[in-house]
């Protein structure tokens, strides 16, 4: 007798190909080297590869539309036509010259293209703001959108990309953002617009989309709506029961498939269950909890996808108590009502662990990314729908895995253990009030009014990732190695002398990321060659894997501080990532509390910076560009990070004496909502994203009557436009309006590692020329 096996699902996989094939034809196509339609060919390439991947690993339940160019917001932005004027676009099909410069902006007076088949630019418009995707590290592009705004079917996409699997005998499962989600990301720049005031002029848009799917031979349809696991107001509940009503009124005959994720329903979780929807998505790798009451509550008719597998992190799943936690529901509703997935797509991690060959055979062992997790989910379901004897070896294990990883010595070190109790509150306590450090730090360093710096790294051109390869792979011996990023370093110090930038860098040739070099250095991370994840665009990281406990063997930066320092009179700040962002921007433990992971690299930030004090800097950056996004999506639950967080920098940068001035850097974060928390991180200076609010962000430090410095962007180094003297002019002139002179500093939204000299020596050239003119003015 045949057993019938529960479904299996992947909610989306990642987009960028194995060898980061994407990365490649994007680029090739933006420098015109290559054709749209090579481009194309490359993206249906992948897609194919994808389909098959998923059908040859199990999967039952494939998506389609989980593909992009650039970004699924981005995507349902050019869908439903919410494409602002600047953009050129009248109507019609979308073109990619309009896709790609909402994405990134185009220069205002481009070079001719490299080869005549080259796209035909948009000339001279800014990209749209980007910021993180809920608490991940995925950046989105956010919608912009107006009152009144109308919106029309401007791409078929979605259709498309359906038909196109069923061509190759794939059947899939189309998804769309849903409609509250998308219009609850986007933005106005009207002030307190509601954008969920446009649900009636959108709404008919998507029910168009689902039409066409459905008549193309759609099934199910999966729209993630992951707003549900957010605080929402009574108007948001009512804009959601609208929304699906006339989904299900419209089209009666077709299957939506709700796909929650990120968090639990909570407060949400009877509205999500009253929708009139044929299936609700679970994710139960971040909140376990919530299934028996789903379980409990649920419409016998409602299908439920158990998303048990972490579609977030890179741990081997432990099968066996899987399955003990899923038996019950599996036995209540059976096996033609449960689906089993990861809890959310599989975008957020590596594509497979076989191609790394170099990982500790014991970490590799507790490892799964997206094949693998595909892998775990095949299993769970043979063994949840009574074929447990046939998975029983796979069972077995991952249970022995998750025993080994429970006790392993090159897990957990007691010492580092000692280090953590033995802090005081007076070791994250700085010795003075910013009031007083201020006039001490001023009179050391004696800067003009609004000083100018970058944010800390410069291009990291071919020639500088050919020598980082070559060195690895033993071509370049350590001695040329470091002889060639003495030039490098040397080479920027010079140059950045000669435009009259006030405060130097020393530009970072030897990192090559600014979490990674830090945790190559530092016990408990390891490190990947493949597991390469897509932060935006054609912007791919590898993560850290952070699997034990953390501590600093040796000094990391002071070597190379005190190199650059000594090629220049000129202050020239040390450069460290901050704990809280080496812990958000890695693939962090789940065996230990998250505060007690940071707590941990804390305090080997702390040994490095009180190292780089004792060399003689006289400033010290600490990022921390990934505080905002670690919070806690339901705001409840804010205080308790945000408390562990604060401490955290505060042990960092507390050993140090009044004078050495602290500086921290946040990019992509609304600041509004975490203003108390950044207050009390107190740093001396901050630098942050504003360019592409148009200096809308320093209201929140307005209102709060911040008291420290700040250095609010004045271009997006995310775009490769370069800005007009004119342009940060004007910006800084708004910064003016909400900060004192004397608070402001003057420098780019972020650091311009992945930008070319090409790009950022006319646009530093031209932010200096900028802060001459205001210092002028200001007389």
């Amino acid at each position: 007798m045949t057993t019938l096996l529960i479904p299996t699902a992947t909610l989306g996989t990642p987009r960028i190909g194995p060898r980061r094939e994407l990365k490649a034809a994007l680029e090739s196509y933006w420098s015109g080297k290559t054709r749209e339609a090579d481009l194309l060919e490359a993206a249906a390439t992948l897609r194919a590869a994808n389909w098959a991947r998923q059908k040859a690993h199990g999967i039952t339940i494939i998506p389609s539309n989980d593909f992009s160019l650039y970004d699924q917001v981005l995507d349902t932005s050019v869908m439903v036509g919410a494409i602002p004027e600047l953009y050129g676009w009248r109507g019609g099909k979308v073109p990619l010259a309009v896709y790609f410069a909402m994405a990134r902006g185009a220069d205002g007076a481009q070079a001719e293209p490299a080869c005549s088949h080259a796209p035909a630019p948009v000339q001279g418009v800014p990209a749209q703001e980007m910021t993180k995707w809920f608490d991940t590290n995925y950046h989105y592009m956010v919608p912009e959108f107006m009152p009144g705004q109308r919106f029309e079917l401007a791409s078929l996409k979605a259709v498309d990309e359906y038909r196109e699997a069923k061509a190759l005998g794939y059947e899939t499962r189309p998804v769309l953002l849903g409609p509250i989600t998308f219009l609850k990301l986007g933005k106005s720049k009207e002030p307190d617009f509601d954008t969920l005031s446009l649900l009636g002029n959108l709404l008919p848009v998507y029910v168009d989309v689902l039409r066409r799917l459905a008549a193309n031979g759609a099934e199910w349809v999966q729209i993630d709506e992951p707003c549900l696991v957010l605080d929402l107001d009574p108007a948001a509940r009512d804009a959601l029961r609208r929304t699906y009503a006339s989904i299900a009124h419209a089209l009666p005959n077709l299957k939506i498939m709700l796909a929650a994720y990120f968090g639990a329903l909570d407060d949400n979780l009877e509205l999500a269950l009253s929708l009139p929807v044929a299936g609700l998505h679970l994710d139960l790798a971040r909140a376990p909890e919530q299934l028996d009451a789903v379980a409990e509550k649920a419409r016998p008719c409602l299908v439920l996808s158990l998303g048990a597998i972490d579609g977030r992190n890179v741990w081997r799943a432990n099968l066996p108590a899987v399955v003990e936690r899923l038996r019950k529901v599996v036995a209540k509703r059976g096996t033609d009502h449960v689906q089993l997935a990861p809890s959310c797509s599989l975008l957020h991690v590596p594509i497979d662990l076989e191609l790394e060959t170099d990982l500790d055979p014991d970490l590799k062992s507790w490892l799964a990314f997206s094949v693998q997790k595909m892998d775990e989910l095949c299993v769970l379901s043979a063994a949840l729908s009574g074929d447990e004897t046939r998975v029983k070896d796979a069972l077995d294990a991952s249970a022995a895995a998750a025993a080994a990883r429970r006790t392993s010595p090159k897990v957990h070190h007691p010492a580092v253990a000692a280090r953590i109790e033995a802090v005081t509150a007076e070791m994250a306590t700085r010795k003075s009030a910013f009031a007083a450090r201020v006039e001490v730090q001023r009179r050391r360093l004696d800067l003009p009014a609004f000083p100018t710096t970058t944010i800390g790294s410069f291009p990291q051109t071919s020639e500088v990732r050919k020598a980082r390869s070559d060195h690895a792979k033993g071509a370049l011996s350590d001695d040329a190695y470091a002889s060639f990023l003495r030039e490098e370093t040397a080479r920027a110090v010079r140059w950045q002398e000669e435009i009259g930038l006030d405060v130097l860098v020393h530009g970072e040739f030897e990192r090559n990321d600014m979490v990674q070099y830090f945790g190559e250095q530092l016990s408990g991370f390891a490190f990947t060659r493949h597991g390469w994840v897509q932060s935006y665009g054609s912007r791919y990281v590898r993560p850290p894997i952070l699997f034990g406990d953390v501590a600093r063997p040796t000094p990391m930066t002071v070597e190379w501080w005190r190199y650059a320092q000594s090629l220049t009179t000129k202050p020239l700040k040390g450069m460290l990532t901050g704990p809280v962002t080496i812990l958000n921007w890695s693939f962090v433990r789940d065996d230990i509390p998250r505060g007690t992971a940071c707590r941990q690299i804390a305090l080997a930030i702390r040994d490095e910076v009180q190292d780089l004090e004792a060399a003689g800097a006289a400033m010290i950056q600490i990022d921390e560009a990934a505080l905002r996004e670690g919070l806690p999506l339901h705001r409840r639950q804010w205080g308790e990070y945000l408390q562990w967080a604060v401490a955290c920098f505060h042990l960092c940068t507390s050993g140090v004496a009044d004078e050495t001035q602290i500086h921290t850097h946040m990019c992509y974060s609304e600041f509004n909502d975490i203003i108390d928390a950044i207050g009390a991180m107190d740093a001396d200076v901050i630098s942050i994203e504003t360019s592409r609010s148009k200096m809308e962000l320093l209201d929140a430090f307005t209102s709060y009557k911040y008291p420290n410095e700040i250095g609010p962007g004045v271009y997006d180094i995310h775009s490769p436009r370069v800005p007009a003297v004119s342009e940060i002019t004007d910006l800084v002139a708004r910064a003016r309006q909400r900060l004192d002179d004397s608070q402001i500093w003057i420098n780019p939204d972020c650091g311009l590692k992945t930008r070319r000299w090409e790009e950022v020596r006319p646009a530093l050239v031209n932010m200096v020329a900028a802060a001459r003119e205001i210092r002028a003015a200001a007389l």
